[in-house]
């Protein structure tokens, strides 16, 4: 490459910078010198706020409200509070989102409940290929209630759906988590409701960087995680999405006290809670609800369209990076707008070519099987860090530097 290629790349690279700088929310967030982070896509980056709320409901509410706290600083109502939070990052109605379990539970309680709204259907689609545990989670719930799971991929959901009787769900990831494509939920969400099914969604790789639209999509319910994007640390609260239409009838299929319509009346009979209260089920992960909701004040000022926008450009002008650099690596991730907030490469040594990565500074992962997966966070990333990221790939690989013995032990996490 031509140091004059690469000078008109570094120039639109400031002059990108300079066109989304108001989406700009580096300040909010903890970050290493010398790392280019490009792994939000499965843990976000510490956020400022998100450590001094965790500080806060540690040495002042806990340490000092005690058990009080429940009430003066409203630990009580944080799974509703916070869920709101979200909803609106989702286009979703206040109301209709909680916070509190992981999002295997999550998922769980959504795929039982909407089998339950289709008693007389016998069907659950879902994506072979979605995360592990979207697949075991609802062939978990299949196999307890007699139903029978296909595993049919989003790209053939609609021809699968169209004038069908026996589908109760279709239960799909919005984005693919090793490829990064966006799938269309509102046309596969309108296929199911034409059918007479309704329409689960997995929001972990789309909540906070992809304008979701649940309520225009017309999804039924949805989940995602909070560690991701939302960077509300590892291991935090994940989220559940009801809509508005199901909530009177939504059984959840783990029967809490916190779900409880009067849960400090001690009664041994459950009376489910009026609204989304009703999909809580034990007590909530206090500390990591705060986390949690100290993070999402990053969004603070945004519209999820500018983040978006912002987004688009950063992983757009990334394989133009690639593309100028001459780096021949093939691009799993869709080159138009129909992808999430990630570029997949794919090398034969996929995960030594990350670790070379990594021990230059720059962090992605890796997935099977020869997946480079590099996620790039819009708020706390520039498309300067996204030029230097393209020009470590390009020595990485011309240097074969993923040859070296070092990286290709293989760590339990990749």
């Amino acid at each position: 490459m031509s140091d004059d290629a690469l000078t008109e790349l570094t120039r639109r690279a400031q002059n990108l910078d300079a066109e989304h700088a108001g989406t700009d929310r580096r300040d909010a967030f903890e970050l290493p010198d010398g790392v280019i982070y490009l792994d939000g896509n499965s843990l976000g980056a510490l956020s400022v706020a998100a450590r001094e709320a965790t500080r806060d409901a540690v040495e002042r509410q806990w340490g000092k409200q005690l058990i009080r706290a429940w009430n003066e600083s409203a630990w009580w109502t944080a799974p509703e509070r916070v869920g709101d939070r979200i909803a609106a990052l989702l286009g979703a109605p206040g109301g209709s989102v909680v916070v509190g379990d992981s999002t295997t539970v999550s998922l769980y309680k959504a795929v039982h409940a909407a089998a339950r709204l289709r008693p007389n259907r016998r069907v659950v689609l879902t994506d072979p290929d979605s995360f592990p545990t979207d697949v075991h989670v609802t062939r978990g719930v299949c196999e307890q209630l007699g139903l029978t799971l296909e595993l049919v991929s989003p790209g053939e959901a609609v021809t699968r759906l169209q004038g069908s009787n026996d589908v109760a769900l279709a239960a799909y990831s919005h984005v693919d988590y090793r490829t990064g494509e966006l799938w269309d939920l509102a046309a596969i969400t309108a296929a199911a409701h034409d059918a007479g099914a309704l329409a689960c969604w997995d929001l972990c790789h789309s909540a906070g960087v992809v304008e979701v639209g649940l309520a225009d999509g017309g999804a039924d319910f949805a989940v995602g995680c909070g560690y991701k994007y939302l960077s509300g640390g590892p291991g935090a609260p994940a989220f559940l999405y009801v809509a508005p239409e199901h909530l009177s009838e939504f059984t959840n299929p783990i029967l809490g006290w916190n779900g409880h319509a009067t849960p400090f009346a001690m009664s041994p009979d459950h009376v489910p809670a009026e609204g989304i209260t009703r999909a809580r089920v034990g007590t909530p992960p206090v500390l990591g609800i705060a986390a949690l909701e100290g993070a999402l004040t990053a969004y603070d000022g945004l519209s999820v369209s500018d983040v978006r926008r912002r987004s688009l450009s950063l992983t757009g002008f990334f394989v133009e990076c690639l593309d100028g650099l001459g780096i021949d690596l093939p691009v799993v991730t869709p080159r138009d707008d129909r992808r999430g907030s990630q570029v997949s490469l794919r090398h034969p040594d996929a995960y030594a070519v990350v670790q070379a990565l990594i021990a230059r500074g720059v962090i992605g992962d890796f997935r099977e099987p020869d997946i480079v997966r590099l996620g790039f966070a819009p708020l706390y990333l520039s498309h300067e860090d996204v030029l230097a990221a393209a020009v470590h790939v390009r020595d990485v690989i011309t240097g074969r530097e993923f040859e070296r013995e070092e990286f290709r032990s293989r760590a339990t996490v990749t």
